[in-house]
């Protein structure tokens, strides 16, 4: 039985917290703070929520994933990974659908983590994860068309390439203002680490992240061409959502077991890419301060956080790489900072709130559009393409069916292919031979301990046959099909099967040497067993192999194997 691993890091850095320390982190965790205050915007709108959604998750989840996480610098709130998903729960199901497949991905996520589940969801195969990652980006930008060059359109479809369609249709409606504000902040956002450089070191405006820079610019400029060009073209976030700043109170949805199996796809799909995306930012930042972060305890604090966040009105959270490699590089080195962040974000949301509304919508899709193309992860995608056909098709089967059809279908099918190419490249590690007339012992190891050198002939009427690699599903069929092949006219007496490189037999194992053992027997062939391993010995005889075949026939070794089948040759 496996012990709940729950090591939050904020217990461990405090026992030796230091001013200092704290002085770091709360620099760092104002900076962060500041920097996910429009991507929290942008993610709730996108995603199809009023934006002070996004902030109160980033809040709530923020604060959740550094006092309980695995990770001393992870940063958790909304991320762009799941403006897809949750834009699709809400067209089907609405928002309190959204809720309750969030409570229920918060479950999933904690029983990962009591699992231990953390270390092997790390393992999903990197082609998968960058196809659908790359499927997202693509997915994002391609929403965020309309925004950004302000068409008129009465109905945006949902299908890609009926978007698509749509918007060159909508094309001669382009509201020159609204295009301008938005491609103006994808290039001050893109321009803005270099144009930060040139003012003086003591100016810090290169600890300001690029998209707060293009949010105060352009809503300054659409405030004035408002006030003083009369041009009222540009939509706002106050023209499309009525703002609050007012705490949301505690509400738990109406639970009904139909809506709860109707939603279990969906939650799924959220926990494991909250899984995927939350284990691979805290990975990234263990590279970069030299730490190890605690998986299981990490997926256990996104549970929570994601089991919290919908009760106050918020949506799916996560690691966030972006904002958590922005904790980091700003001297954020405990769990401390990621707590001031969200202490940050609340009391911007109470005090300067309402002046959201004045920010322009094209301005926002810009800074989606820079996202999508950070998370698009392109260098990625063009170097797997030189790899293996295996895992160019993974990668296109998952980004294809992301864009095309919808993530959860992508992860799903993503997993079956890579689940379906591991086995077959499983089943290729296990070799089998056939030994003819004698064994080299220039070949052996540990058979050979006897001090017997010499050549071992193989009796007349012997058949050895050796398996190097796991005896499980695809070996057994590659052993038929060899002792097909070499059936001859007259049959041995004795087949030995050779196990000492076999470290481990699975049913499917056990079923075909059970097969083989009483298909032998109908032949009046005897089956003995050489070198199998005590883990192996423990298999066979729970499955009552041994009374098969026979005790006196399961042998340490090849020696006493090859005289048993003298024994019962003679």
């Amino acid at each position: 039985m496996t012990t709940l691993e729950f090591k939050p890091q904020l217990i461990a850095t405090l026992k030796n917290y230091s001013k200092k320390q704290f002085t770091t982190d709360l620099l760092a965790g104002i900076i962060v703070g500041i920097v996910a205050l429009p991507l929290a915007i942008a993610f709730g709108i996108a995603s199809g929520v009023t934006p002070e959604k996004g902030i109160i998750t980033a809040i709530v989840a923020g604060l959740i994933v550094s006092v309980l996480g695995g990770s001393k610098v992870q940063i958790g709130g909304p991320t762009g990974a799941f403006i897809i998903i949750i834009y699709g729960i809400i067209q089907q199901y609405g928002f309190e659908g959204l809720t309750i497949a969030t409570l229920m991905a918060g479950v999933f996520l904690i029983m990962f983590g009591v699992l231990h589940l953390g270390t092997i969801i790390k393992y999903i195969p990197y082609p998968i994860v960058v196809g659908f990652t790359s499927g997202i980006a693509l997915t994002i930008f391609t929403t965020q068309i309309k925004d950004l060059l302000g068409l008129t359109m009465v109905q945006v479809p949902s299908d890609f390439i009926e978007k698509w369609i749509a918007y060159v249709g909508a094309l001669p409606t382009i509201d020159w203002w609204s295009a301008g504000v938005g491609i103006g902040s994808v290039i001050l956002i893109a321009l803005w680490p270099r144009l930060s450089h040139l003012a003086p070191r003591t100016s810090q405006l290169d600890k300001l992240p690029g998209s707060l820079i293009a949010i105060i610019v352009m809503t300054v400029a659409a405030l004035l061409l408002k006030q003083y060009a009369g041009v009222t073209s540009i939509e706002t976030i106050g023209d499309r959502f009525s703002i609050s700043n007012q705490l949301p109170e505690a509400q738990v949805p109406a639970l009904s077991w139909e809506v709860i199996k109707g939603l279990v796809s969906p939650a799924i799909t959220i926990a494991i890419l909250g899984a995927i995306e939350s284990l691979l930012s805290a990975t990234v930042a263990d590279g970069v301060i030299g730490d190890r972060h605690s998986s299981n305890t990490e997926l256990i604090a996104q549970g929570v956080a994601n089991l919290a966040s919908p009760l106050f009105g918020g949506i799916p959270a996560t690691g966030a790489i972006a904002r958590t490699m922005t904790n980091i590089n700003n001297g954020g080195r405990t769990p401390v900072a990621g707590i001031i962040h969200a202490a940050v974000l609340l009391l911007i949301f109470l005090f300067l709130m309402p002046l959201a509304q004045y920010i322009p919508m094209a301005c926002l899709a810009g800074v989606l559009v820079i996202v999508s193309y950070n998370m698009s992860g392109w260098r990625s995608f063009t170097s797997i393409l030189k790899n293996p056909k295996s895992d160019v098709i993974v990668l296109w089967v998952t980004f294809l069916l992301t864009v095309i059809f919808d993530l959860t279908i992508a992860i799903e099918v993503g997993l079956i292919c890579a689940c379906l190419l591991f086995m077959r490249r499983m089943a290729e590690t296990t070799d089998v031979k056939v030994i003819s007339d004698e064994i080299n012992p220039a070949e052996e190891e540990s058979d050979f301990q006897l001090g017997n050198l010499e050549h071992l002939t193989i009796p007349e009427g012997v058949e050895v046959y050796e398996i190097n690699g796991p005896y499980f599903f695809g070996a057994g069929n590659k052993f038929e099909e060899i002792m097909g092949a070499l059936h001859r006219g007259r049959r041995p007496k004795v087949r030995i099967i050779r196990m000492r490189k076999v470290p481990f037999v699975d049913s499917t194992g056990i079923h075909n040497l059970t097969n083989l053992c009483l298909m032998s027997q109908k032949e009046g062939i005897q089956v003995v067993l050489s070198g199998v391993n005590e883990t192996v010995q423990a298999v066979l005889h729970k499955a009552k192999f041994d009374e098969l075949v026979g005790t006196d026939n399961i042998c340490s070794h090849i020696n006493i194997a090859l005289e048993r089948a003298r024994q019962l040759n003679a």
